[in-house]
């Protein structure tokens, strides 16, 4: 048999000395300082008839750049993905190319579906834009970020301007009200 002695299973932690009892108690009565001191200030304020005021450091209440402002809603609302298409339909021309962009334009852009719709302004630039559609998605993909286009519609030209002229009724739509 051995003279070994089993290690001790819990070791009892060491008593705060003297030094640490003065931190802890000098800590603990800062804390009940500044407590005391900002309720003073509080009463203080309130007495002036002011509520919370700015001071000489920059807080949350602060103005702030109209810029970062415009961001800080986009991302609090979700609004990145329909922002950056905006931005899009902005630099078309860029994107598609002046020659195309002449006779196609952006129309809207259906976020749920992520479908932009494009309308073109002969059937001619509408069949060649249904040609250049997938290249253009990828395009505008890399440009966004992933999925942000997964198709685009193309419109042909729409039918002429109705004519409102003094035998219109009011609210009327043309023959389509009766046959359609």
């Amino acid at each position: 048999m051995t003279d070994e002695q089993p290690p001790a299973e819990n070791p009892k932690p060491a008593e705060p000395s003297g030094v640490d009892l003065a931190r802890v108690a000098l800590r603990a009565a800062k804390e009940q300082a500044r407590a005391r001191g900002d309720a003073a200030q509080q009463k203080h304020q309130a007495r002036r008839g002011g509520g919370l005021r700015s001071g000489a450091r920059a807080d949350g209440r602060d103005p702030m750049a109209f810029g970062a402002a415009i961001n800080r809603l986009i991302t609090e609302r979700g609004w990145e993905t329909p922002a950056a298409v905006g931005g899009v339909m902005g630099r078309w021309p860029q994107i598609v190319g002046e020659d195309l962009a002449k006779h196609c334009e952006p129309e809207k852009y259906d976020e749920d579906e992520r479908v932009l719709v494009v309308r073109c302004d002969s059937t001619a630039w509408a069949t060649n834009l249904r040609l250049l559609a997938p290249q253009l998605v990828a395009r505008l993909n890399e440009d966004l970020g992933h999925g942000a286009v997964k198709l685009i519609k193309v419109n042909g030209p729409g039918g002429p301007a109705r004519r409102y002229g003094p035998l219109r009724a009011p609210g009327s739509t043309g023959p389509g009200d009766t046959y359609g």
